[in-house]
């Protein structure tokens, strides 16, 4: 998000950058400690392992970090920066073309009128009370020099984010749980509250569902919320370390795991398997040829080819 106070200076902002970068650091170190000692995830199913190649390096291994993913209208990548509080629009040659500054972001989604929607306050701070600075914004991602527009605020710590098929966006909010936001900008209070749960990451739509990852959890849950009935969600698989999800061309589940591994799920079945192992990855999204597009920990980003 833009800076709301001008007057703050660079000293103030880079402390208040630093303190982010720190609690966030502290936050996947305690959570991996944990997660680590939770059983992995037992694939029930074999598939062909895909292939992947380099689509982008990082400049600085972490520092980098890619926490979300997404393409415009264009065909355009899209990268959140965390740690550096920008998004990247990337070419099609893996080259930087322009930057948005946005404090601490997360999820990326194109919206049906073709803005980009960027979840803000991505960072573990806000989960304190009184620290809620966090939301959406959206920019045009044609201008010359896009300037998001606060479209929501107030949230907790909004990570994923994904729009249905009526326009209404979904937020995955690590504090609250899921929150429904309508065409209008305002919040669906009633389906929100049914669908309140702690610890939640990323968020896909598919059909009639949403499906979320639980990451502050032992088990890493991928929890389905029938749209018409949010109080009524189910876990569809258990995955330690589960962070960011999408819905592949084939209709089932990619969810990208900080434990380092892409998982297929098949939410009608409850089977898993692992399509490719690497380090760390923290965001999984489909280009629009068809491939999956993956963001790793060091700040790489992945093509991903899945096999036939």
């Amino acid at each position: 998000m833009p800076n709301p106070r001008p007057s703050v200076g660079p000293r103030s902002r880079n402390h208040f950058r630093q303190r982010g970068f720190a609690s966030s650091c502290a936050l996947v170190l305690a959570l991996t400690a944990v997660a680590a000692a939770a059983p992995a995830h037992a694939e029930s199913a074999s598939c062909a392992p895909a292939t992947s190649a380099t689509f982008s390096k990082a400049n600085a291994p972490f520092l980098d970090w890619a926490e979300n993913l997404g393409f415009d209208a264009q065909g355009n990548l899209w990268v959140s920066r965390l740690y550096r509080n920008e998004v990247q629009r990337y070419d099609s040659a893996g080259r930087v073309t322009a930057t948005v500054p946005v404090t601490s972001p997360g999820a990326i989604r194109l919206g049906p009128d073709h803005q980009l929607y960027v979840v803000y306050g991505d960072n573990s701070l806000n989960l304190f009370p009184g620290t809620h600075d966090a939301g959406v914004v959206r920019f045009d991602p044609t201008a010359a020099a896009p300037v998001p527009e606060v479209f929501v605020s107030g949230l907790s710590m909004p990570n994923g984010a994904a729009f249905d098929a009526a326009g209404n966006l979904y937020v995955a909010d690590t504090g609250s749980g899921v929150v429904r936001v309508r065409p209008d900008a305002t919040i669906d209070a009633d389906w929100t509250a049914q669908a309140s749960r702690f610890g939640l990451n990323g968020i896909a739509v598919e059909g009639d569902s949403v499906y979320a990852t639980v990451y502050l959890s032992p088990h890493g849950q991928i929890v389905r919320i029938p749209i018409d009935a949010p109080d009524q969600s189910a876990t569809v698989a258990n995955l330690s370390l589960s962070d960011d999800l999408a819905v592949g061309p084939d209709g089932l589940l990619y969810v990208a795991t900080t434990a380092g591994s892409l998982v297929r799920i098949d939410p009608a079945t409850h089977s898993t398997c692992t399509v490719l192992t690497a380090g760390p990855l923290s965001a999984v999204a489909v280009s629009p040829d068809g491939d999956l597009m993956v963001a790793t920990g060091t700040g790489d980003v992945l093509r991903v080819d899945l096999a036939e």
